[in-house]
This record gives C-alpha cells, sequence and structure tokens, in this order.
C-alpha cells in the first residue's frame, strides 16, 4: 500500500458519438485527436491530464454531476466560437451569472475568465463577471 495520494490520470465522457463530440473538444481546447482504440477516442495529454470520450449506449438522462469550467481572457468571445462549432448557451442558468454552455451532445460546461480571483462569487454563489 502507497502513502501517495491518487492522482486524476484522465476524464472519460460517455458520448453517442465520441468522434463528434473528440472533433468539438478537439478545436474548443486546441488539443488533437491522438489516438481511437475500441469505444474510446482520445485527445493529446496535456499536463498529465487525459480527455477522452467513450461510446455509450444510452443519451446523456439529465444535468451532469460534474462539469468542465474552461479558462480564457474573452468569454463573450469564446461563445460566439462554441456556437460556431456546434454547442450552444443554457440560458436557464443565467440567474447564477455564470456563461454556461452546452457541447453538441449536452453536456455542461461553463466558461469563465483566466485567473482563479476573476469570478468573483458573492454569498449566493452568484458570479458577476458577465457584467
Amino acid at each position: 500500500m502507497t502513502d501517495l495520494p491518487l492522482q486524476i490520470n484522465a476524464l472519460i465522457i460517455d458520448a453517442a458519438d465520441p468522434s463528434r463530440l473528440a472533433a468539438f473538444w478537439s478545436e474548443l481546447l486546441g488539443r488533437p485527436i491522438v489516438d481511437r482504440t475500441g469505444p474510446y477516442v482520445w485527445l493529446r495529454r496535456e499536463n498529465g491530464l487525459g480527455v477522452g470520450f467513450q461510446q455509450a449506449g444510452e443519451r446523456k438522462p439529465g444535468k451532469n454531476r460534474m462539469h468542465f469550467d474552461v479558462a480564457c481572457s474573452d468569454p463573450a468571445a469564446e461563445q460566439q466560437r462554441v456556437e460556431a462549432l456546434g454547442g450552444r448557451r443554457l440560458e436557464e442558468y443565467a440567474a447564477g451569472g455564470f456563461l454556461v454552455m452546452a457541447d453538441p451532445e449536452g453536456n455542461e460546461f461553463c466558461i469563465i475568465p483566466e485567473g482563479s480571483g476573476s469570478v468573483g462569487l458573492d454569498d449566493q454563489g452568484h458570479a458577476h463577471y458577465l457584467g
């Protein structure tokens, strides 16, 4: 038994069409697709973290229990790029102040400004970076 803590090796996203979803995230994150093995499509590993897409037989059942936050210098410009790639904004989360998007299969993710202190949460957990 080891005293070292567990490390996250990869994030795996279930997908109806893993190739299509991998292409979306590859373009969005600037990580090329590097492998296709069985039901998996893999993006290039960066900073020790892999991102893979696994063929799943069923559709996404509801809201994600976990999501990505992707950071950039201009969230509004990234929103336009996400939409051009086939994603969409989820307006039902606008009251929380976050820019919540969905990929082509409906997986939620947030676009936030770069820098850990730039989101500016209030006591209710609402963000205020969208203006």
